[in-house]
């Protein structure tokens, strides 16, 4: 390859925008984790096979049968209307009150998580977001050009005082949030959940502060120990903006999401939605509105909820017979995620050649961070896996964090070969014979 030579010949016309696009370090992770013979405790795949697919699938075919022309057809840039209204009977299962003409539906919430932000946000902007946080988040804001200031989570969630202080530290800069992106149910990775202690604290201080709530909530009816947790839109409707999801519920594939907001900011989010998509697609819409009209619902979800309760009880087990001594874990109440802290002095992501090379792939924590935090850090799925592959996962896991170990004391910290390859992406193919 010739030095200095320009491999993309539109280079100068891009956006400014476009510098804070990069591929996440999730997706780099698929090529290798989808192989087989890899256990991936990456990605957060819904179990969809467990699905009454015979009946979705007749329930498809029904729909073409009976409604195909209409299904096939442009619709509202809001969204069905039967769909919404059968969006504010899920969303009463957290205690919402809500009118369907407040709610907007997406293709997934990332469109949701877009559509506000483009609305919301110039460049420059200040974004809190818990630390850590969603990836997928993390991206869409670095997209258009924001700031994020993290606010740190223990195991009961944000701590308020250090959002007010977060908040104290902006005003003291002559500056300002436009909103406080949190996952407050099962978050996204760490596995917490802001206790019912806190939610109306962290709701009041935004208020005091008059900046707006942005409540991404796609685990929130997949708790494992009893009803759900009323939303923190339950307890107002003024200044939160709720981002809902039926990819964790029902079917990621399908890419059917919403926003309920205020009245003011529904029409922006419609225009902005126009511009993007000019409508999601009815198709997809009108098979969820069937599956939510016709199907045992709730009860698939319970069906799923003890199916995670399986996979997460098998992860925690694992952890605790084979992780060494000096790491440690959350312990999720719901959702698919639990966040692991390794002993002092390794690096999650200098480790995942390694890990990969011995068949069980992850998340390391540095993409959970817009500044670089999370190095001793990593994010594990249970979602997907059947039980005995988790346990397997783990071990392969346990017995790279035990080699790093070695390797660690034998040449000193930072300085440990890793005769492996460079990175996931580049990690040959285990071989098996």
């Amino acid at each position: 390859m010739t030095s200095g030579v320009n491999l993309d010949p539109y280079g100068d016309l891009y956006a400014a925008r476009t510098r804070g696009m990069t591929a996440s370090e999730i997706r780099a992770l698929f090529a290798v984790a989808s192989r087989p013979e890899v256990v991936s405790l990456a990605g957060g795949m819904p179990f969809t096979a467990a699905l009454p697919l015979d009946a979705v699938g007749a329930a498809v075919a029904d729909l073409i049968a009976t409604r195909g022309p209409t299904a096939l057809q442009y619709g509202s840039g809001q969204g069905d209307p039967e769909l919404r209204e059968l969006i504010c009977t899920v969303m009463a299962l957290e205690g919402i009150v809500a009118s369907p003409d407040d709610v907007v539906v997406t293709v997934g919430s990332q469109q949701a998580l877009d559509l506000v932000t483009r609305i919301f946000c110039d460049p420059g902007d200040v974004i809190l977001a818990e630390a850590p946080s969603y990836v997928g988040a993390l991206g869409t804001f670095a997209a258009y050009q924001t700031e994020v200031v993290h606010v740190p989570m223990d195991d009961a969630g944000l701590i308020p005082e250090a959002l007010s202080a977060a908040l104290v530290a902006l005003a003291e800069a002559g500056r300002r949030a436009k909103f406080l992106y949190t996952v407050p149910n099962f978050h996204n990775p760490a596995g917490v959940s802001l206790s019912r202690e806190r939610r109306d604290v962290v709701v009041d201080i935004a208020s005091k502060h008059n900046i707006l709530i942005l409540e991404d909530n796609p685990y929130g009816l997949l708790g494992f120990d009893g009803d759900p947790e009323p939303a923190l839109r339950a307890r107002t409707g003024d200044g939160i903006l709720y981002l809902g999801s039926f990819s964790k519920t029902f079917a990621p594939g399908l890419r059917v999401g919403w926003v309920l907001a205020p009245h003011s900011v529904r029409d922006k989010l419609v225009l902005a939605a126009e511009a993007a998509v000019l409508c999601p697609p009815n198709f997809t819409q009108f098979v969820v509105a069937d599956y939510l009209r016709t199907q045992p619902w709730q009860d698939q979800v319970k069906v799923f909820r003890e199916l995670y309760r399986e996979r997460r009880d098998a992860m925690l087990d694992a952890l605790t017979q084979q992780f060494p001594a000096g790491a440690s874990w959350t312990r999720p109440a719901g959702g698919f995620y639990t966040w692991v802290t390794l002993p002092p002095g390794l690096d999650a992501k200098e480790m995942l050649p390694r890990a990969v090379t011995a068949r069980v792939a992850y998340v390391p924590g540095t993409a959970f961070y817009a500044d670089d935090q999370g190095g001793s850090q990593l994010r594990l799925s249970y979602c997907f896996p059947e039980p005995d592959r988790i346990r397997e996962g783990v071990r392969r896991l346990a017995g790279v964090i035990e080699a790093e170990q070695e390797l660690r004391a034998t040449f000193g910290p930072g300085v440990a070969p890793h005769d492996g390859p460079h990175s996931a992406a580049d990690a040959p193919a285990p071989d098996l014979a």
